[in-house]
């Protein structure tokens, strides 16, 4: 018991300290474990794609729509935050943008065409992926369907 002891607080600094396997620009990394009960959505994104950036408040309305989703956005050429940033702002970006590639934490592929969208129901089964523009109520109508499904 005394050793128990003596190694909590060694587990406790190392659990604190250790980085999530999501990270995020400009802000804190998290654990995929702690999204495992929320539905996700991920779209791919870059600024050389006009229905990207048509689509972009349609994915901030639905996010804002939904607050018990996690709709996060990541950029399809993987840039540098002082290259992102100004696009985030430029164009509106404002949901949580991942810098882990989603092939690393959920499995999806870089898609071979832009806009990119993939639902992720709780656990992190991707169920759905869209390789079209998509609006707040085409993405509202596809979740109220997965979650009519789950």
């Amino acid at each position: 018991m005394q050793n128990f002891i003596k190694i909590l607080p060694l587990f406790i600094l190392f659990y604190s300290c250790s980085s999530g396997d999501i990270h995020f620009n400009k802000a804190n990394s998290q654990f995929k474990n702690d999204l495992d009960e929320s539905w996700i959505v991920i779209n791919y994104w870059a600024d050389w794609c006009p229905p990207c950036l048509k689509e972009m408040p349609e994915l901030v309305n639905f996010a804002q729509s939904n607050p018990d989703i996690e709709v996060f956005a990541y950029n399809f050429d993987r840039l540098e935050p002082e290259y992102l940033d100004p696009l985030i702002l430029r164009f509106g970006v404002d949901i949580p943008s991942i810098t882990s590639h989603p092939r690393e934490v959920w499995g999806i592929e870089s898609p071979a065409i832009l806009p990119a969208t993939y639902f992720i129901k709780p656990g992190g089964e991707v169920v759905l992926s869209l390789l079209t523009p998509q609006t707040e109520a085409s993405l509202q109508e596809h979740l109220d369907s997965l979650q009519g499904d789950s």
